[in-house]
Formats: C-alpha cells, structure tokens, sequence
C-alpha cells in the first residue's frame, strides 16, 4: 500500500496531465453539435455548382418555405383578414316603433318620416370603426345574422352621418311646415344595429394564420432532389435545406446516438492527443509545466465553447470568432511551432460547427498562419494593429479565392460577404488585455511584460544605475553577449536580456564590496576575513531574491538572479583561504553559493556570459590566445562542476556558445 501511495506521489504531475487530458475529451464531445448529421455542404453554395453524387430521397419529405416567405403570407393574411360585425336589428326596429307613439295620426309628416325610417331600417347602421375606416380599397365585411355570417360590403349600410343626412335631405325636400320638429323626432329614433365583433374577428383570423403551413410541397421517395453538376437555384436550395431539416428532426435510435458519440469522442481524442504528444516530445519544457498545459488545453477549450455558442443561432457567422487570437496569445508565452500546433487543432476540432469545413480551415489555418508571421518578433504593442490587418488581408484573398474558383455566373461577390471577417480581424486587439489576464491567472510573462522590463529606465533599473553603476555597466554586457549566443543556439532572447539586466540587483545593499564599482586604491574586503568577504559575496543573489520579489519581479527573470552562480565557490576568497589556513581549516561550504542550478539554456548561458565578463576584467593582456583560455578554462570549470546538468543545452551548444564569446 505505501508503495502504491509512493508511486502515486512521485507521479502525480503525469497523473495531472492524464486528468486533465480525460477532461478535455469529455468536454469537447459534450460541446461537439449533436444533431448535424448532414455531410453535404451548401449554406453559401447559391448559384453554384453541386459537386457531390446524384441526391436521392431517402423516405418522403415536405419542402419547406422560407422564413420570408412564410412570414410574408402571415403577413398578408393578417391585412386581407375579414371584420366581423352582428346585426342586431331590433334595437334598430324598437327605435322606429317608438315614432308610432310620437306622431299618432296619419299626418303626412308621419307618412314621409316612416318613409324615412324604412329606407334606414332596410339597410341599417354600422358602428364607425377604425380598422374599417383605415381600409382604403376592401370594405368588404362579414355579418353575422341568426347564427349565420354573410359577406357584405360596408357600403351597403348607412352610419350615423348618414342616417342624419338622409333625414335632412328628405325633409327639407317635403313641403311640410314643422321641418326642424320632424328631423329632432326622426334623429331620436335611430340606433346603431350592426356592432363590431373583435373577438370573432380575431377568432377567424387566428384560425386563417393557422391555416397557412410552414410546407408547399412534398418529395416523395426515390425522386431524384439534384443530381451531380447541377446548378444549386433558389428552388434547389430549398429543397435541399427541407431535407437537412427533416434528416436533422428525424427521430434516431440509441444506437445512432451511441455511435455519433463515439465519432466524436474518437475526433476529440485524436486532437488532444496531437497536442499532448507534441509538447510531451519536441516541447519538453513545456509539458514539464503542468500549468503550460493546462493554460493551452484552457485555450483550446475555449475556442471550441464559443464556436459551440454561435452554432446555436443562425444569424451570427462562424467566422465572426476571433480564432487567430489563439495562435497570437500562444506566441505571447511561448514559441511560434506551439501557436501553430495549438491553432491547427483549435481549427481542426470547430470546423465541426461550421457549414462548409473545407472553406472554414482552408481560410482560418491561413489567417493563424498570417497572425504568427506577423508577431513572430512581438516588441511592441502597435504589432497587434498590424496583425489585424494582414490577417484581414489573407481572409479577404483566402475567401475571394475560393469564391472565384466555386462561384458561377448566376452568383457574385458582395461587400458583405467580408463584413464577418472584418470583425474578426477588429477583435484581434483584445488579445492585448487577455495577456495581460493570463499573465496574472498562470504566473506567465509575455514578451511585452519582457520588454517594460527590460527597460533602463525603469525604477529598479534606474535605482541600479544610481547606486552601482560599475554593476549595471557590467549587466549592459552580460546582457548583450548572453542575447547573442542565446540567438544563435536557440531560445528566447528577449526574455535573457531580460533576465541578464536583473541578475545583480542585489549588488545594490553593498556596491562597494564589488570589483566594478570599486574606486582604484580603495578594497573594503583588506577589512574583513576570508568567510565574511565570501558571505557578502554570496548574499547579493540572496539580497537580489528578496529585492525583486518586493518590486513584483516575475519569477521567470528571478530565476536568472537564482542561478547565475549556481552552486559553484567564490574562488578568489577560497583560495586564499585555503592557501593561508589550509584545506583541512577551511569549510568549502561557507564560500558555495545556495544555487540552484540552472535549469534552462537561457539560465545556463547566462551563467557562463556573466563568469566570461566579470573574469576578462582581470585580464591584462587582451589577445585571442588569453581570451581563448579564458573561455575554455570558466566553461571548462563549470562543466566539470556539473552546473549544466538540470538544463537542456548540449555540448554542440556550449561549443557554439565559446566560439561566440571568443568572437565577441
């Protein structure tokens, strides 16, 4: 059991990694479209070509209409739609009955007044009604009368001005006397009889919306849908669409399901296996860091989330996503072979939610491409803007390629058609704030952090110059001879010179105790003993630790001010202890630095351009045969005390390296 728990512990990064990478699969299947099991591709395909076998229809399926269309017929159906109006026809009558009462002989102003009112009564009178009133052609309506609807035209009935008008007309162009008397007698005995119904109309309305179906037509099975080199026309398209609809509603077996899931767990698998193997085999370092890793599986997941998130509606574009952001962080942090790697499966596992795969990684594998090309050497901010626009530039040539190839004569390139990779291209300057919150989340340092860094004016910089000048002489030097080999054996130069310009900021507590910024005649260390000199010595690496975690160093360019004397002996002081005390009186420990080793190339070249710089100081001859035992003799030294043994550099590399410092 103990064993067991022991291997557990000893392994647990592996372990890690075999977490995380399980991790992985299952969140990309769960996000992988489950429903497109459509394999013909055609979103953008109007007007061209169709490129694969004869289509034949597997069962019987409806043609549908198009969204437009079928909104448009609604549309016309809701201004065509009918009002219903109920004639109630006795109010009217008892109205005119009441006239009997007012005039009881059979004068003649009774017989023309009931005249009157029968013509009124024959017809009747409508309510005044907006939507009827609005209705500048089509005033046909229905009546509803006993139960039973007819279709009438609002015309035929008289209103209440009308009416009133009747009665004036037909008054004044009788002879009898009392006129004014008559017409008050006749207006109190109309009523409105024909009532506007909004609930039957809506009712009817709703039934006739109903009414309209989504289809207009049908395929039957075994009908040919398009056949092999036929042009895809507005009908075709349709069609095609209608059958992608009914295949992706069709009900599917669990065994189906079953096996969809397994395609992608297997696509899923195969990608993230790519990226583990490759960092695990020619990006040692990074696969070491399980934080790098997890920082890139990070990425990729996200880029596969917000594909998965613009898949479920119609109205956004694919390529709307900024997927060229990804290579470009990846490059921030570290080399442009892992950005390229990383973008290619993040390209490879989302063309799963695009329409035309082909079109989606041919343009988006060029466009990362262009964006790594384009950052390959990040020194300045203003690089991103540039980056947008060659990215813009190889979308635009990549999609109009294609489109020149696919496209016929019935279609053509519009502006609009660019407006998707434009926005992309736009949204390539949030990649400046996402560094920056990466940075903070896993520890990381960009190159635009390296380069604010690495600036002489900045505060501690400046505080080293003030204070030590003689030490930031000598980092200027160490600085550009551990950038030059660094060039040319392979590494980060920018993160080296970085690292170089900090290694002594310890120096700063005691300045004067260091040959460089010794005045000539004046030696503080004739004061001291051999240890006590030793420990002032040794304590610049503890006293720089300390001074630049106070002022939020990075740890990446700690790690240089660690390791720059790794665990070798402040000789000089040895030496002469031993040459005074002797061997046997003289604790070799108390003139070793702590370390550790260096652990990277950069960290080891720099322990070799920092002992090469500070040690040709004290030569007094300079030849090419002093500087050549010179070179020799340190790195010699160095290899011997095995203080290149945690770093990743080869004897090819320290050989390449002493010819560069001999040159220099």
């Amino acid at each position: 059991m103990s064993s067991l728990i022991g291997f557990l512990r000893d392994k647990h990064a592996l372990w890690y990694k075999a977490l995380l990478f399980s991790i992985s699969i299952l969140v990309i299947v769960c996000l992988l479209p489950k429903q497109n099991r459509y394999k013909y591709e055609f979103n953008q395909a109007k007007g061209k070509p169709w490129n694969y076998e004869n289509l034949i229809a597997p069962f019987d399926f409806p043609i549908y209409k198009t969204e437009s269309d079928f909104e448009k017929e609604k549309t016309n159906a809701t201004n065509e739609s009918k009002l219903y109006f109920v004639n109630n026809s006795t109010l009217l009558k008892e109205k005119i009955n009441s006239f009997d009462t007012i005039i009881k002989d059979k004068s003649n102003e009774y017989l023309i007044g009931k005249e009157i009112l029968e013509t009124i009564a024959n017809k009747g009178i409508i309510e005044n009604n907006e939507l009827l009133q609005n209705s500048k052609e089509d005033k046909s309506i229905y009546v509803l009368n006993n139960g039973i609807a007819e279709e009438k035209d609002a015309n035929d009935f008289y209103n209440l001005s009308s009416a009133d008008k009747l009665i004036v007309e037909r008054v004044n162009a009788s002879t009898i006397k009392n006129k004014n008397e008559l017409i008050n007698q006749l207006e109190n005995c109309i009523a409105i009889s024909v009532f506007y119904d909004d609930s039957l109309t809506k009712k009817f309305l709703s039934q006739e919306l109903n009414n309209i179906l989504p289809t207009k037509n049908k395929i039957v099975k075994g009908q040919i849908i398009i056949s092999r080199g036929e042009i895809i026309s507005d009908e075709k398209y349709e069609i095609l669409n209608s059958f992608k609809i009914e295949l992706n509603n069709a009900e599917t077996s669990t065994a189906d399901d079953l096996l969809l899931l397994l395609g992608q767990f297997i696509a899923a698998f195969l990608c993230m296996s790519m990226i583990f193997l490759f960092l695990a085999f020619f990006r040692k370092n990074i696969f070491a860091q399980n934080t790098h890793v997890s920082f890139i599986v990070l990425v990729t997941l996200l880029f596969v989330f917000l594909a998965n998130r613009v898949s479920l509606t119609d109205k956004v574009n694919l390529f709307i996503i900024p997927f060229t952001i990804a290579p470009i962080i990846i490059r921030a942090f570290f080399d442009t072979r892992t950005a390229l790697f990383t973008h290619l499966n993040i390209v490879l596992l989302t063309s799963f939610f695009a329409g035309d795969k082909f079109e989606f990684f041919f343009i988006q594998t060029l466009a990362g491409i262009a964006a790594i090309f384009s950052i390959a050497n990040m020194v300045r901010r203003s690089q991103l803007i540039v980056s947008g626009i060659v990215v813009l530039l190889v979308y635009s040539f990549a999609y109009t390629s294609l489109s020149l190839i696919l496209e016929t004569q019935h279609s053509a390139i519009t502006l609009s058609d660019y407006y998707a990779y434009a926005a992309s291209s736009l949204m390539i300057l949030i990649a400046y704030p996402m560094i920056f919150i990466f940075e903070k989340l896993f520890g990381f340092v960009s190159d635009f952090t390296l380069l604010e860094l690495a600036d002489s004016n900045s505060t501690l910089l400046r505080e080293l110059a003030t204070r030590a000048p003689g030490t930031f002489q000598h980092t200027l030097q160490v600085a550009s001879l551990a950038e030059e080999a660094i060039q040319k054996v392979g590494g980060n130069p920018l993160l080296i010179r970085t690292g170089a310009m900090y290694h002594d900021i310890g120096k700063m507590e005691n300045p004067r105790y260091f040959t460089e910024n010794q005045v000539a005649g004046s030696n503080p260390h004739e004061e001291l003993s051999y240890e006590e000199s030793a420990h002032l010595i040794i304590n610049h690496v503890i006293k720089g630790v300390e001074l630049a975690r106070k002022n939020r160093i990075p740890e990446q360019i700690i790690d240089f001010i660690r390791t720059h004397h790794g665990t070798s002996l402040t000789r000089y002081f040895y030496k002469k202890s031993v040459n005074e005390f002797g061997a046997t009186q003289t604790d070799e420990e108390n003139f070793r630095y702590p370390g550790p080793v260096p652990f990277s190339k950069e960290t080891a070249v720099l322990m070799m351009a920092d002992s090469i710089e500070a040690s040709s100081r004290s030569l007094k001859n300079y030849d090419a045969v002093t500087i050549d035992e010179l070179v020799e003799r340190i790195i010699n030294s160095q290899i011997e005390e095995q203080q290149f043994i945690n770093s990743d550099i080869t004897f090819r590399d320290i050989n390449v390296i002493k010819k560069i410092f001999k040159n220099v």
